[in-house]
Order: C-alpha cells, then structure tokens, then sequence
C-alpha cells in the first residue's frame, strides 16, 4: 500500500511558477513509475507528466511540454512537478499517482486527494 500527499498548490498569475511536491509512504517508492494528473472543472482526468522509477525516463503531454518538468527524489519518497509559463487553461486540481506496471504505464494503482492550482489571467 501506498499512500500519497500533495502540496504546493495555489493560486498564481498567468505566467508564474508553481512547484508541486508528492510525499509517498512506503519503502517501496524507488519502485514505481510516478506520475501527474489534472482535472479541470466539468472535465475529465487527463495526464500531465510521469516519470520512471530511476528517474532516468520522463513523458510529458503535448500541452505541458516545455513548460512543466517533473522530477524525483527517491531518498525522500517525493515526486515533483516544476511548473513554469502558467496559463489559465492550466487551472485544474493536480493528483500524483503510482504505477507498479513497466514503463509507460497505461494505469495507476495509487492515487493522492489532490492540491489545487489556479491560474488567474
């Protein structure tokens, strides 16, 4: 069993910069693929960036691509998502997520309660 915490959520200006940190329990975090997830109000889940369990590989979604860096620290069980040239389409509650399955997962096994990030314009 995992267990999963989100921060670092807020609100920004259009433009600025978040970083999102995910705290894992467990002695086992070094094993999962990690990864980032939005939903915005009145839409559905949608991924935003994962991360192999080394740290070695990333895979971002088109709309976040140069813009979001995500990143690991397995010695402290944390997940982040750096977030720069925030938009207000970006506004959304963001949930990590664990995988046990191999690269690139297609499902996820753990899920955090989420943080909120909004955007003003």
């Amino acid at each position: 069993q995992v267990q999963l915490v989100e921060s670092g959520g807020g609100l920004v200006q259009a433009g600025g910069s978040l970083r999102l940190s995910c705290v894992a329990s467990g002695r086992t975090f070094s094993s999962y693929v990690m990864g980032w997830f939005r939903q915005a109000p009145g839409k559905d889940r949608e991924f935003v960036a994962a991360i192999s369990s080394s740290g070695g590989r990333t895979y971002y979604a088109d709309s976040v691509k140069g813009r979001f860096t995500i990143s690991r620290d397995n010695a402290k069980t944390t997940v982040y998502l750096q977030m720069n040239g925030l938009k207000s389409e970006d506004t959304a509650v963001y949930y990590c997520a664990a995988s046990y399955r191999a690269w690139l997962p297609s499902s996820y096994d753990y899920w955090g309660q989420g943080t909120q990030v909004t955007v003003s314009s």
